[in-house]
């Protein structure tokens, strides 16, 4: 058999609401790789049914561990890693087609442009816009950092930057959002003190506030409306949490669910 030259990698727990529109945004790929950390909804057998690779692991090692594990099951010469609330839109498909075609004109990997909404709304301003992120690599050049939250894929070699938009449908409501603030900041408040830094109050107050300055004014989130304040103040908090939870982090690592 020979080998697939696109493979398309993605992690999931209870993502039978967004993963068959994930995958289908992806149709052009040779390789579908889904890596289940134990759901119990129908994502494993809506990706198997889309044609999908489907491991199912017993246990949750964090964000980036676990797309290593994805990453080492994919055979393609490029990996495309996706969330299974991320869809490709149809310019960035073409020109992912395209640097496939060129064999990626002489780079390992290409950051892609992330549009994301919150509460329903494409936010194009702030810290959000425009959230570039390295998503598309040669698979022999790149791997994902060990992060338990906030990964990100490094890769040996040129990275070059693809036109179109990768859409993340991230946070429908506010109760999400919490949700996942409180998630994500235990999880990065653990990186960050394996890493040797510290926290307390102090420095999540003025880095909580600084956060706030610099997505609604400096970043100008005032030009997404009454949520763009809203998201900065979103932002502001969940620095300020990190911060705080370096100081007092908790025993167990942030999962996706």
């Amino acid at each position: 058999m020979p080998r697939p030259l696109l493979s398309v990698i993605l992690i999931a727990k209870n993502e039978a609401h967004d993963i068959e529109d994930c995958l289908k945004s992806v149709a052009f790929a040779d390789e579908w790789i889904v890596v289940d950390s134990g759901s119990t909804d129908a994502t494993v057998e809506i990706a198997r049914g889309l044609g999908a690779q489907v491991s199912v692991t017993p246990d949750w090692p964090g964000f980036g561990p676990q797309k290593n594990r994805a990453l080492a099951l994919a055979r393609g010469d490029w990996v495309l890693s996706l969330d299974a609330d991320e869809r490709v839109g149809e310019a960035l498909a073409s020109q992912i087609r395209a640097v496939l075609a060129a064999d990626g004109d002489g780079h390992a990997g290409y950051e892609l442009s992330r549009l994301s909404s919150f509460c329903g709304q494409w936010m194009r301003h702030g810290d959000w816009y425009p959230d570039r992120v390295l998503r598309l690599f040669r698979r022999e050049a790149g791997r994902f950092t060990d992060d338990l939250v906030h990964e990100r894929v490094v890769v040996q070699g040129r990275v070059g930057r693809l036109g179109g938009e990768l859409l993340h449908l991230t946070m429908p409501d506010l109760d999400d959002a919490l949700d996942k603030m409180n998630r994500y900041t235990r999880g990065r408040a653990q990186d960050r003190v394996r890493a040797g830094r510290r926290g307390g109050l102090g420095s999540a107050l003025s880095h909580g506030a600084w956060a706030f300055v610099r997505s609604y004014l400096l970043k100008r989130g005032f030009l997404d409306g009454r949520l763009g304040f809203v998201l900065a103040v979103y932002i502001a908090e969940g620095t300020y949490y990190r911060y705080l939870k370096m100081a007092w982090p908790a025993a167990t690592p942030a999962r996706p669910d």
